[in-house]
């Protein structure tokens, strides 16, 4: 009877051990739609003027990662950590594989450019750090990342990617 308890709590406290060694992951939303990556800080001297800035050169890329579902974007929402809040008003339908480049300042709008503007010349991403939200129409989360330049742009070239 010892022997077995000593065994029993041998094994148990081996299996806690390789329990421990297993790194968290991060949590993984239940969504086709996913961040693929960010152009956080735009190339060149922050401009935010309508006429001649650079705002449309930052953006968001949210890539439909099912292999079998179209989704259309109407009535997501993309937010930042301060509340900077952009809905997709419009519908816009991702086949699987495709991708949207959600971009600020003024544009027309185009499926086959893959393409969204915001319609404001303000920019929506900290060049610092910041944390990116993508909501789905029902109010879920589809998606969610934080960045900080220094620890997560080691090139400092202000993209990051996700997702792949």
């Amino acid at each position: 009877m010892r022997i077995r308890l000593v065994t029993t709590t041998a094994l148990a406290a081996g299996a806690l051990t390789a329990l421990s060694a297993v790194p968290a992951q991060a949590a993984e939303y239940d969504s086709a739609l996913k961040i693929r990556g960010i152009q956080y800080d735009a190339p060149g001297s922050d401009s935010n003027r309508c006429s001649g800035g650079n705002t449309k050169d930052e953006y968001l890329t949210i890539k439909n990662y099912s292999r079998s579902t179209t989704v259309n974007l109407k009535g997501y929402v993309v937010k930042d950590a301060t509340g900077n809040k952009f809905t997709f008003t419009a519908s816009h339908s991702l086949q699987p594989g495709d991708y949207v480049k959600l971009r600020g300042g003024n544009g027309s709008d185009s499926d086959a450019n893959n393409v969204v503007y915001r319609d404001n010349c303000n920019f929506m991403w900290n060049n610092d750090k910041d944390t990116i939200y993508v909501y789905k129409p029902s109010g879920s989360r589809a998606d969610v990342h934080s960045y900080t330049q220094s620890g997560s742009d080691p090139d400092r070239n202000g993209y990051i990617s996700y997702h792949g």
